[in-house]
């Protein structure tokens, strides 16, 4: 069986974005050479999300407001985490809800979506270097 292990580098010029990294998982599936297999992606930060949906630009206004009023960035002073002198509570929380992982399926050496998957890379506490782990392992 083939291992291979990459990280993605992000530092977005924002605090909230979402990004498309499907390519990006792609090029390392062909880089890794398995043709069936699993494929990881995950994110190493605990304010940054991978997740699989619509790449619809709709999508991304949807989810920004949604996760906003789920777990809304200020007052800072609402989130008892803010206290230690933090101020990315919500970005924690809304991490949890879109998720820290994906696993695709590797078939024919391609990432094996169902109609309109994509995959993406969320941040909610960006303006700094945060990793996402690629981790592939197959045939």
């Amino acid at each position: 069986m083939k291992t291979f292990r990459h990280e993605l580098i992000f530092n977005l010029p924002t605090r909230r974005d979402f990004v498309n990294i499907t390519s990006k998982v792609q090029d390392c599936v062909n880089e890794s050479r398995v043709q069936e297999g699993l494929c990881l992606v995950n994110a190493m930060h605990i304010s940054a999300s991978v997740f699989i949906n619509d790449n619809e630009s709709g999508l991304f206004e949807d989810w920004e407001r949604w996760l906003e009023k789920l777990a809304p960035e200020k007052p800072h002073n609402q989130y008892r985490h803010n206290d230690t002198g933090e101020d990315n509570a919500d970005a924690h929380l809304k991490r949890t809800i879109m998720g820290r992982e994906v696993v695709v399926a590797i078939t024919d050496g391609k990432l094996d979506f169902g109609p309109w998957e994509q995959i993406f890379y969320g941040e909610f506490d960006g303006m700094r270097r945060k990793r996402i782990l690629v981790k592939i392992i197959g045939e």
